[in-house]
Order: C-alpha cells, then sequence, then structure tokens
C-alpha cells in the first residue's frame, strides 16, 4: 500500500477522534463507539484513499465488534461468555491502538480486511 506524501493534521484529525471514541466507548457502556462509527460513515466519502482504509477499518471494528459482543452475550447466559468479554476489550484496545499508529506514520492500516488486528 502507498503512504501519504505528507499528512496534514486537519487530514488525520477525524480519524484520531473516531479512534478515541472507540476507546472511551469501554467507558460509557458503548455510546461514543456509535457516534464514532456514524462519523466514519460520513467522511469516508470525501477522504484521500490512504484514509478511507483508516475508515474502512474503523467502520469493520464496529461491526465486527458488534457481532464479537453479541456471541459473547448470548454465551454468557451459559457463563463461558463472561471469560469472552475481557478478550474483546483487549481486540479492541489493540485494533485502536495499531489504527492510531499507522495514522500518525502517515499509513492506511496494513490489513484493514482482518477479522482480528
Amino acid at each position: 500500500m502507498s503512504t501519504s506524501p505528507v499528512a496534514t493534521r486537519d487530514e488525520i484529525s477525524v480519524p484520531q477522534i473516531i479512534y478515541v471514541l472507540y476507546l472511551a466507548g469501554l467507558i460509557t457502556a458503548n455510546v461514543t463507539l456509535l457516534i464514532g462509527v456514524i462519523m466514519a460513515y460520513v467522511y469516508r466519502n470525501d477522504a484521500s484513499p490512504w484514509l478511507k482504509e483508516h475508515y474502512r477499518y474503523q467502520i469493520r471494528t464496529f461491526w465486527i465488534g458488534t457481532l464479537y459482543s453479541i456471541v459473547a452475550f448470548i454465551l454468557s447466559l451459559i457463563l463461558v461468555g463472561m471469560l469472552i468479554w475481557p478478550l474483546l476489550m483487549v481486540w479492541l484496545i489493540v485494533r485502536c491502538v495499531i489504527g492510531l499508529r499507522d495514522l500518525r506514520r502517515g499509513q492506511p492500516p496494513a490489513n484493514p480486511g482482518s477479522w482480528l488486528w
């Protein structure tokens, strides 16, 4: 993947905010996650190609996380899911940290289509 020639602060501010909103979702009972995914959908069309990959990564993070949460909730009914919730939190933190790192480097996420990292 190509990197952007020069990433301006304005270009990366919205994706940075979205990553922070996702991380804040761990504290705010997921309200900020919903705000973040709405922002990603709104801003992705006008973004440069490398930033579109970040928005894609963020949107996939939301929907995959939602799916994993549903599975964890269902499995919580038989107590197995209680072990999955902490893993889901770690998964979200790792995806956001990787996304922020790549964003600061002016690069698209290494694997935006991944279900894991």
